[in-house]
């Protein structure tokens, strides 16, 4: 339950006033049960602060560094508990490879499933994990009521499409591939011929605005391949396409590079280039379907280097689970074998990823930029007090008077008190949303940690 008023006092820093009514009469022995709380108050702050040895898993080391390593999975494979183990063991951002795509989920139109997506969904949000969205629109794997339409008909159920799903997911989805490989290959920088691109070429704008008012806290990207390297005419569309969206106002937060390398050979050395020159635009990068022909290590870890020198480049997601996962399952492209096991490019990649300076996410002055409708807002986290099994957290919003604030948990904490604010949640009950309700820029809240004392709350902050 979610009770509203003010913080909780902080005279004791270590029990809850039920804790108190509780304490043994005896001296001796309350000195023994406070030296014991503040000995584990003492290993939550250790926890807190981070670990002394390296992370052991993908996941958790770029956790501790303020960003996410994921993979694809498919409905098909949880059943399988080594494919389940190693996704939910090693990564904390989930996408599903295809039970969100248009054929999958609007067969017929007007007639939407989400059974199989659901099961990627719970399966990430039962753990923890966050969920990428793929993907809204695209020109391949359309249903064939889809493929047959064209014209204002087509762009009428495209836009409905994005706006139904969207809804569906709003509050669950931490970024979405909005559209999917829209430009052409080759030296041309044009857009790719589709039964979407011939519905006029405001057509990927129209499909952002729609997916913004559909899911306003979602992070909206834009996602294709074959745009690693700075230098290529696909890459300067679609940079001149953001840049376009950028300075109209068109809700774009998100560059997403597939980064389909193929044994690190055409891995370009101007990498780290086109990462940086995409979030000097002003939204964030993610590389979002690596695998690389034979599991070349040394690209794989100069992969995460690059990408760890740009600080918008918030994610990395693998394209699969296990070599005998992928798409390219005949070229031995990802970090584990076919029989599970941690494969040279797993080691260089975790190495890698443990070289980044890791972030504190409970330390003062932790900010996170919005992630829509043109910035002019900043929310800071400020820690408070922490007792017995919960914690106070304060945010402070600076750059506007009208913010939109959404404070996502790691499951199964839960918020318990909150104040100063309009709050409201998603479904999963992790997801808060705050807006202003009058008593100034700041407000607060008090977790329950139930069971996992390292976890901290993260913000992003948008103007209304």
């Amino acid at each position: 339950m979610h009770v509203h008023g003010r913080p909780p006092p902080a005279v004791d820093a270590f029990t809850t006033p039920a804790e108190r009514l509780h304490m043994p009469i005896r001296r001796a022995r309350a000195v023994l049960a406070l030296s014991a709380v503040a000995v584990a108050a003492a290993t939550i702050a250790v926890a807190f602060n981070g670990t002394a040895s390296a992370a052991s898993t993908l996941g958790a080391s770029a956790a501790e560094r303020g960003r996410y390593f994921g993979t694809a999975i498919a409905a098909g494979r949880l059943s399988n508990s080594q494919y389940s183990t190693i996704a939910a063991r090693e990564f904390n951002m989930i996408t599903a490879e295809n039970e969100m795509k248009w054929d999958a989920t609007e067969p017929q139109q007007g007639r939407f499933s989400y059974s199989q997506g659901d099961q990627i969904v719970n399966f990430a949000l039962s753990r923890g994990l966050k969920v990428r969205g793929h993907a809204l629109a695209w020109h391949a794997q359309q249903p064939d009521w889809a493929r047959n339409m064209s014209g204002q008909a087509l762009r009428n159920a495209m836009l409905n499409h994005v706006t139904q799903v969207a809804t569906y997911y709003r509050g669950k989805i931490h970024s979405w591939d909005v559209v999917n490989e829209a430009f052409a290959d080759g030296g041309s920088g044009a857009r790719r011929d589709s039964n979407l691109q011939r519905t006029g070429n405001d057509w990927i704008e129209a499909a952002f605005r729609a997916a913004r008012a559909a899911d306003p806290n979602a992070k909206l990207c834009y996602n294709d391949y074959n745009t690693d390297n700075w230098n290529d005419a696909k890459t300067q569309a679609v940079y001149r396409m953001v840049q376009d969206f950028k300075s109209r106002g068109v809700p774009i937060d998100c560059v997403g590079l597939q980064s389909h390398f193929t044994g690190g050979s055409n891995y370009p050395s101007n990498y780290r280039t086109t990462l940086s020159s995409f979030a000097a635009l002003g939204v964030d990068v993610q590389i979002t379907e690596l695998d690389i022909t034979n599991a070349n290590a040394t690209a794989y870890a100069n992969t995460v280097r690059d990408c760890y020198a740009v600080p918008r480049c918030n994610g990395i997601t693998v394209w699969g689970v296990r070599d005998s996962d992928s798409w390219r399952s005949n070229e031995s492209p990802l970090l584990f074998d076919g029989s599970g096991n941690k494969k040279a490019a797993y080691n260089s990649v975790l190495s890698a990823l443990n070289e980044g300076t890791p972030t504190n996410p409970s330390s003062p002055g932790q900010s996170s930029s919005q992630p829509g409708n043109g910035g002019g807002c900043t929310a800071t986290v400020v820690p408070g007090t922490v007792w017995g099994d919960r914690y106070n957290t304060t945010v402070n919003v600076s750059g506007s008077t009208n913010w939109i604030v959404t404070v996502t948990l790691t499951s199964p904490q839960r918020v318990s008190t909150t104040w100063s604010g309009t709050f409201s949640w998603d479904s999963s009950g992790v997801v808060m949303t705050v807006r202003p309700n009058g008593s100034g820029n700041s407000f607060g809240f008090t977790t329950m940690m139930n069971g996992n004392s390292g976890a901290r709350p993260s913000v992003s902050c948008r103007t209304a």
